[in-house]
């Protein structure tokens, strides 16, 4: 009998553990908010795709382009879109694991939600239907598709969860995960410090002491998932040339430098409607509209700036560690649980945390204390509205007229136009701190949380922040560093011009060097110039280079043979990474660390140590220090794989990459969308070239555009932009109708 009771106990464990399975197996489609679809709409758009596979979308209104946009995305790259949209609704960890579920929690944390509920009804009816018919698109092909989908019930979608997308990304730009992360980890922020205001002292260490954390509650002091990548390090070179330095056409050249993979690659297109929208340009997966490219009148592109645009301020909590003061009263924190799914296996766990929120914004706990951030743009969506006017703007004044709302939170403009105007603003929502008179407060700092007087509201005012128009050089350019080297000695701006409070970088790159060198030196700027500019491979030995240098110079090596000689190799080195030099591939790999260690505000790393890890790769994949660079750097997709040049900041960028199994370097980040537009001198029609690193049906392995213009990439080619219907419909590969259901 007991044994038949216990053969009846363990059957029925098993059934248990078998509901259990079940049930963490398929919960989370079910507990997920059913998505609602947008109101309807008759939209109807025709997509032609180019020998390239690059998609030209036409449409009567701007709302049937924008159903397009989200068709032709989809059939090139739903793997990728699928991902964004999870993001957009808190529900990344479902499909990526703890890393995903990383994301959700700052979904959560930065109440990306609550922002788009409360901002996309106040937008345009203009805007809202072009993201509605956006995502009308994605139901729909997510309806033709289910065998793609990777994850139940994630469609449908409307225009309020696309914007919500946007939410989350766009603070992430400017660095917001530098602050996050060391946060959440009880780290120092990377970034430069100064005396706080008093009362809050540090540590010998320079941490802050904060106050004690003995009433907090544990579930409340830090967020125990990792932080997870949610941007990437953004590079990017930008370029304008009037027509007196060109010699001919008014020349704008975008030269970003963006993940080749993921939710922050481009995507090429070209868009045209019968309502004046007509632009060529990339956009990334989760957007109706590109981000940056040309229309027949005008053009710009972008570079990543670096503003200080995150202020932290550390609260003074009573004994509960759920109440906080400011201004001499305590407040209760808001406070709101969520559950994250988090996908083990194959099974989605359900787990349960607290997001807080104080007067000043989100608000993160460590042992240190409780902190709350604040940054430009935040709980705003207004960019979504700008980016759209931006498109559609047809001279320099109305395109300044956009940017000047101070809407979009970040990033340098290069703009270009058929007039001949050239123009660089330092685009950024920087917070419009108040002036304190007297009272000394270093807003890199940590500031104290119970003064609602350092709560700013706002930001500044477009004419604070660094901009020059048509400069006397006649060119203009960025490479991710300070505004005050742009145009040339005659023409740059001075930092003495603009307040210390606007917290601008003081920085420069390597390509900033070499840029700034070699427009300087050009008499003339025309295409073979420029081409021989952008595609540039040396290094200045200044900056971190200069440092790393100098400490090879300084390195005793002691007894180790291989690093005596590796250090005798780098010492002989060009500083040119054209894989024509025995040193290029031992350079590659010691100073890519040592350039994201300076973007960064990180500690470099030890030379020693660091050059012997190198030399190690080196002599396990290859027998050898100094094999050719080529054959260390390739761009790899599916089954072809290429040699390349360039280094991690170079004007041809090979900026980071991931280490095979054969201990080749398989490019990730550098070079990405390339976009070389002209508007003839004295009038006539606008005429571009561009190139991807892969193809435009990127996650397609059985697509012929998965790798067709990998060739052309190398080689340093360009491939015509048929911005014009009629070489669009000259040049096309297939034609098709879209429409919604």
């Amino acid at each position: 009998m007991f044994r038949r009771w216990l053969a009846r106990g363990a059957f029925g464990l098993v059934v248990i553990a078998l509901l259990a399975f079940v049930g963490l197996a398929s919960w989370e489609p079910f507990f997920a908010d059913k998505g609602a679809p947008p109101p309807a709409g008759d939209y109807r758009a025709e997509i032609i795709r180019d020998d390239f596979g690059v998609p030209h979308i036409y449409g009567k209104t701007d709302a049937d382009v924008a159903l397009g946009v989200a068709v032709a995305h989809a059939e090139d790259d739903f793997f990728t879109l699928q991902d964004v949209i999870a993001m957009a609704r808190g529900r990344y960890g479902a499909i990526a694991g703890e890393e995903g579920a990383a994301v959700d929690f700052v979904y959560h944390l930065l109440d990306a939600r609550g922002t788009a509920e409360r901002e996309f009804p106040q937008l345009p009816e203009a805007t809202r239907a072009l993201f509605n018919a956006y995502a009308a698109g994605l139901n729909q092909y997510a309806a033709q598709h289910p065998e793609e989908l990777k994850l139940a019930n994630l469609f449908p979608v409307n225009g309020e969860d696309v914007a919500a997308g946007f939410a989350l990304r766009q603070p992430f730009f400017f660095g917001l995960n530098n602050v996050i992360e060391p946060l959440v980890a009880g780290e120092p922020l990377r970034r430069e410090f100064g005396p706080d205001i008093p009362g809050f002292p540090r540590d010998p260490n320079g941490d802050v002491i904060g106050p004690d954390l003995d009433g907090v509650p544990a579930q409340a002091r830090a967020h125990p998932l990792p932080w997870g990548e949610m941007g990437a390090l953004s590079g990017s070179n930008a370029f304008a040339v009037a027509p007196a330095k060109s010699g001919g056409p008014t020349t704008l050249i975008s030269n970003s430098h963006q993940p080749l993979r993921g939710g922050v690659a481009w995507y090429e297109m070209v868009v045209e409607s019968e309502e004046g929208w007509h632009f060529a340009g990339a956009n990334f997966p989760g957007s109706p509209f590109p981000f940056l490219g040309h229309n027949r009148h005008l053009g710009w592109t972008n570079t990543v700036n670096r503003p200080d645009m995150v202020d932290v301020f550390q609260l003074e909590l009573d004994e509960s560690g759920m109440r906080y003061r400011l201004d001499g009263e305590w407040r209760d924190l808001e406070e709101k649980t969520v559950t994250l799914p988090v996908k083990v296996g194959p099974i989605v766990l359900p787990i349960r945390r607290t997001v807080y929120r104080s007067e000043h914004g989100p608000v993160i706990f460590n042992d240190k204390g409780a902190f709350a951030i604040r940054y430009g743009g935040i709980d705003s969506i207004e960019q979504l509205d700008a980016y759209y006017r931006l498109n559609k703007a047809t001279s320099f004044d109305e395109w300044e007229t956009q940017i000047s709302r101070m809407a979009i939170p970040s990033t340098n403009f290069i703009y270009a136009d058929e007039a001949g105007n050239i123009a660089y603003v330092y685009n950024a929502a920087i917070p419009d701190r108040p002036e304190l008179g007297e009272i000394q407060v270093n807003w890199r700092g940590i500031l104290p949380g119970n003064r609602s007087d350092l709560i700013w509201q706002g930001t500044v005012d477009y004419a604070e922040i660094p901009r020059l128009i048509n400069p006397t050089s006649g060119w203009l350019y960025n490479a991710n560093n300070e505004p005050y080297t742009a145009a040339g000695s005659a023409d740059d701006l001075s930092p003495d011009d603009f307040s210390p409070v606007l917290g601008i970088e003081d920085k420069q790159t390597n390509r900033s060097r070499r840029a700034y060198r070699l427009l300087s030196e050009a008499n003339l700027l025309d295409r073979t110039n420029l081409e021989r500019i952008k595609y540039d491979t040396a290094y200045e030995r200044e900056g971190y280079v200069a440092d790393l240098w100098d400490a090879l110079e300084a390195l005793d090596p002691g007894a180790d043979k291989d690093l005596a000689r590796a250090r005798t190799l780098l010492l002989g080195w060009d500083f040119t990474a054209d894989s024509a030099g025995s040193a290029d591939a031992l350079a590659l790999l010691m100073i890519k660390d040592f350039m994201s260690a300076e973007y960064q505000n990180k500690n470099a790393p030890d030379v020693a140590e660091h050059l012997r890890a190198k030399v190690a790769h080196l002599q396990e994949h290859f027998g050898r220090l100094d094999p050719p660079m080529s054959e260390l750097l390739r761009l790899r997709q599916g089954d072809v794989d290429l040699p390349l040049d360039g280094g991690s900041d170079t004007l041809r960028a090979s900026t980071t990459w991931r280490v095979d199994d054969d201990g080749r370097l398989s490019l990730v980040h550098g070079d990405s969308f390339i976009q070389w537009v002209e508007w003839p001198r004295g009038g006539g029609r606008v005429f571009s070239r561009s190139i991807q690193p892969f193809g435009a049906a990127t996650t397609r392995p059985s697509s012929p555009h998965y790798t067709d213009q990998m060739q052309l990439f190398v080689d340093h080619k360009l491939k015509p932009v048929h911005f014009w219907r009629e070489g669009a419909l000259a040049n096309a590969k297939r034609r098709y109708v879209v429409e919604s259901n």
